[in-house]
């Protein structure tokens, strides 16, 4: 036995040694996803082929765009087919490598999936740099949740030092990202969030006021807090909170919308927009944000949040759930607002 593993890597002996956990996606999900939607399964590691790697992953992210790629059908990004590997993005080490462009030993972040191992070819690869960020922070504050919050607030909100920025969902990683960026370009800061522990965790980083939509009216708060009207609505939760903030937009106001969390268990009965035509009244825009459109751009934006993180006018928090058999449950904590922070499956 000896003789023969001496034939072997180390890496190559490890991938006989442990099989692949993966959750597929077993069932369209009606409403809440439930665990009879996923299935879990083990296989083995195949061969690399030229022009591949393999990764150990580490973490799995959970984000609302999750529930959209489990529909059928095609919006900017195919559905996830029936007994397909749940998409995800997850991020972890290369422990083999048949790639130029990637050794051993790196660790990288991509759409990966919800899988214990991944082989891939490389594209839509990251390589992370872990001097600026833990890997759960490559995949939140320095990962596709960051570079939403930061593309959607700068190139659809535009804030201008002195207007007030109003953020639902704010203590979700999208949403407290936007705020303290918003922050720093010297904005008024208000935010939404669901209890008093993420309210005053956010009043302690950054935010002016925050409202617990649980137990204040969102539209009396508004017109208490922002008298002169809110100039960027950041919008990650759309039905009643987008209309309260639709009846509080200051003259040339610029509405983005990112995500419409209260509303992706029931796609077939969206409750549109009551309130647009204020819109009209304040000269305002609406715009929608897919962050894959600025892919080039994630440098400039990964150089600056990790320079505000490293002079402390940033932070993250991570929510981190352990073992891969507990997606399904995540997933569900992150629709039911029970996750505090980035919601991670850790491996």
């Amino acid at each position: 036995m000896l003789i023969c593993l001496k034939k072997y890597q180390i890496s190559e002996i490890y991938t006989f040694l442990v099989k692949n956990t993966q959750i597929l996606l077993a069932n369209r999900p009606e409403g809440m996803v439930k665990d009879t939607d996923f299935e879990k399964v083990e296989s083995e590691i195949p061969p690399l082929q030229e022009g591949q790697i393999l990764i150990k992953i580490n973490y799995i992210s959970l984000d609302p765009a999750i529930r959209g790629w489990m529909n059928a059908g095609t919006t900017y990004i195919p559905g996830v087919p029936l007994g397909g590997v749940m998409r995800a993005f997850s991020a972890g080490q290369i422990i083999k490598s048949k790639h130029t462009n990637f050794q051993v030993g790196q660790y990288v972040e991509g759409l990966l999936g919800a899988t214990s191992f991944a082989i891939s070819d490389g594209k839509g690869l990251k390589t992370l740099d872990l001097s600026i960020g833990s890997i759960p922070q490559h995949l939140g504050i320095l990962g596709m949740p960051g570079m939403t919050a930061y593309f959607g607030l700068l190139e659809r909100g535009q804030p201008k030092a002195g207007e007030t920025v109003f953020v639902s969902g704010a203590a979700g990683v999208v949403g407290s990202t936007v705020g303290q960026i918003a922050k720093i370009k010297g904005c008024k800061v208000v935010g939404s969030a669901g209890g008093k522990e993420k309210c005053d965790y956010l009043l302690a980083n950054g935010f002016d006021v925050v409202i617990d939509y649980k137990s204040q009216n969102i539209n009396e708060e508004l017109k208490k807090h922002c008298p002169e009207g809110i100039s960027v609505y950041f919008d990650n939760v759309g039905g009643d909170t987008l209309d309260a903030a639709l009846l509080n937009l200051a003259k040339g106001a610029r509405v983005v919308i990112c995500g419409a969390m209260s509303q992706y268990n029931d796609m077939q009965n969206v409750a549109g927009p009551k309130n647009y035509m204020k819109l009209v009244v304040a000269r305002g825009e609406m715009k929608g944000i897919i962050v894959f459109d600025f892919l080039d751009r994630y440098p400039e934006a990964i150089a600056d949040i990790s320079k505000w993180i490293a002079e402390g006018k940033m932070t993250s928090k991570e929510h981190i759930i352990e073992g891969i058999e507990n997606f399904p449950n995540a997933l569900r904590m992150l629709f039911e607002g029970k996750n505090f922070g980035k919601l991670l499956v850790k491996i």
